[in-house]
């Protein structure tokens, strides 16, 4: 058995699967993952639990099967959302400097983040983070560390995430009703992001795409800071459903040549070519064409990462991806599409694989882990924030409010 005060575990609640990552931090701060459990989700759709009974069931069973992987007891858990209310803004924070030598002291600091949080969002939303980006002084901006320094006017940018209240209890609440802690709430796009972007990539700019059964979130960093997040309730399941309706054939068929014939690139050759299909009740036997197949799949996946850099447009960010981006999630799995992807954005493209932590290699290279993992690397951070030592190395910072108290 572990050290229980060493143990970390992140729990997602997806649209197609509930996964729990358990990790382990070890003397020299390292992170080693040890344990890993599944469920097939029943209970959620588009990121969101949509019946809570069926839900709590499925979590229960990820969380059994990850604690006799990793032999503990889970008491509680980093705890992933998302959904199309989750959105993310920047927003600047002012403060002036009063004391007489105008020098700028940590208070003068908790002042200008408080400002900057203090956003007006309506009364019913509640802010999932609040990233510290850069602070300027009388100006000047890019500064890192502003004590000691001397000005008369602070100033903050952060970028805000938040979601509806409501919403954003009712993964808490399955998750407290099996006698399990909530550590912490965390953006799935900023956990997939901890997972698989190196230092140097978020310094240079770069876009994490994860691309799950109900939504896909996404994060841009550049300068070694979030830019820009966002949520599109558009998925792997979307794709299963076009794929039904465009074949005429039932969704768990749809599913099944989705896996075993699917692409995101297609062309006329394919036409030529016929998928055998079994006969089930109730329906006649009849060939499916691969082409056909295949061009519903493109459709759908590069309206997808077009709406994606429609919003990175319009966010003046389009251009600040030097170093490329990475896809995650289960979908990233899909044959070629990583080729779309690099014709629409016309930058390079890799499938996520996680960075700086060893373990489960069965984890560990598979993009649809990702979420999971970087939870737990969140709450690596916090254990590092609790004993004193650095967060997100320098000048990164994600505080965390428990849901149930308002801000």
């Amino acid at each position: 058995m572990f050290d229980s005060s060493s143990i970390i575990v992140g729990l997602e609640i997806g649209t197609s699967k509930v996964c729990a990552v358990v990790g382990e931090l070890n003397p020299n701060n390292s992170l080693n993952i040890i344990g890993l459990g599944q469920s097939k989700s029943r209970g959620a759709r588009k990121g969101e639990i949509s019946n809570a009974t069926t839900a709590a069931e499925d979590i229960r069973n990820a969380i059994v099967e990850a604690e006799q992987m990793a032999d503990v007891e889970i008491r509680s858990v980093f705890l992933g959302v998302s959904g199309a209310h989750v959105t993310g803004f920047n927003n600047r924070g002012v403060h002036t400097v009063v004391s007489a030598d105008r020098e700028i002291t940590e208070d003068d600091l908790d002042d200008v983040i408080k400002n900057a949080k203090a956003v007006n969002v309506s009364a019913d939303n509640y802010i999932i983070h609040a990233v510290r980006q850069h602070f300027l002084v009388d100006g000047q901006e890019d500064v890192a560390s502003p004590v000691g320094m001397v000005g008369s006017r602070l100033e903050v940018d952060m970028h805000i995430i938040h979601g509806k209240f409501n919403r954003l209890q009712n993964p808490v609440r399955a998750v407290k009703g099996l006698q399990l802690e909530v550590d912490a709430i965390v953006y799935n796009g900023l956990a997939s992001s901890l997972a698989v972007l190196s230092r140097e990539q978020k310094e240079m700019g770069s876009l994490v795409i994860d691309i799950g059964g109900g939504t896909t979130d996404y994060v841009i960093y550049h300068g070694g800071i979030i830019r820009h997040t966002g949520v599109i309730s558009v998925g792997g399941d979307h794709v299963s459903n076009d794929l039904a309706f465009g074949l005429k054939v039932p969704l768990g068929r749809a599913e099944e040549l989705k896996i075993k014939h699917g692409s995101a690139l297609w062309d006329e050759s394919e036409n030529k070519e016929t998928i055998a299909s079994h006969q089930q009740r109730g329906f006649p036997s009849r060939g499916i064409n691969l082409g056909h197949l295949r061009r519903i799949m493109s459709l759908r996946l590069e309206e997808t990462f077009q709406l994606i850099a429609e919003d990175i447009a319009n966010a003046g960010l389009l251009n600040h991806l030097t170093g490329g981006i990475v896809l995650c999630g289960g979908v990233s799995r899909t044959p070629k599409l990583a080729a779309l992807a690099e014709r629409i954005f016309r930058v390079p493209i890799s499938v996520g694989r996680t960075h700086s932590i060893s373990g489960l290699k069965s984890a560990l290279d598979q993009p649809e882990f990702s979420t999971g993992i970087g939870l737990v690397k969140f709450g690596t951070f916090q254990q590092r924030k609790r004993s004193g030592g650095k967060l997100f190395g320098s000048g990164f910072r994600v505080p965390f409010a428990h849901l149930f108290k308002r801000r």
